[in-house]
């Protein structure tokens, strides 16, 4: 794919028949591109919070507004990687950023893969990081747990081919973008 997805910090998923939707609506934020799977765009969105709050108030008025898009993942931090032993060492660093903001929650992690088939299963790498997470919290003497039912916060991991996106979410956060739709 060469380096056509540099740069980006947001995926998205259109519903049938949407991509000129997409591109027109998410075309004012940044940056949209087209990956090499079905209904997946990607997105160098050029300031992400103004974005999220500019569909929601647009969405709150017109319900219709966003009906192309079945979800948008934003992405704070990202990476390639060529192996799943590359990405699980990556991986593992960023999410243990998140450690200070999980201390005392419920959290779990969710992933969603696009290629790589075979080679790197979303459940094994959630389970992988929802451990490290949680080992990392006990030594750092806090508290937390894996729950999947109403968590405080969800680290969402999106693959695109050799690359790796990750951000964290807040259930307030969830509950302001209903677009982004983690589960």
């Amino acid at each position: 794919m060469g380096n056509i997805m540099q740069e980006w910090n947001a995926v998205i998923n259109v519903n049938e028949s949407g991509f000129k939707k997409a591109f027109d609506v998410l075309g004012e934020f940044g940056h949209v591109r087209k990956t090499d799977f079905f209904n997946v765009l990607v997105i160098k969105a050029d300031d992400i919070h103004q974005m999220l709050e500019t569909l929601r108030n647009r969405s709150l008025k017109d319900p219709e507004y966003l009906s192309f898009l079945s979800r948008l993942i934003p992405v704070t931090s990202a990476f390639t990687f060529q192996s799943p032993e590359e990405f699980e060492i990556k991986a593992r660093v960023v999410v243990l950023t998140y450690v200070p903001e999980l201390a005392g929650k419920g959290f779990h992690v969710r992933m969603r893969r696009r290629g790589f088939k075979g080679k790197l299963s979303g459940l094994e790498e959630e389970q992988f990081l929802d451990k490290a997470l949680m080992e990392s919290l006990e030594k750092s003497g806090h508290s937390g747990h894996i729950t999947f039912e109403n968590p405080d916060a969800v680290i969402a991991v999106e693959t695109v081919a050799q690359w790796a996106g990750f951000s964290l979410w807040k259930r307030e956060d969830l509950e302001r973008y209903p677009f982004i739709k983690l589960n």
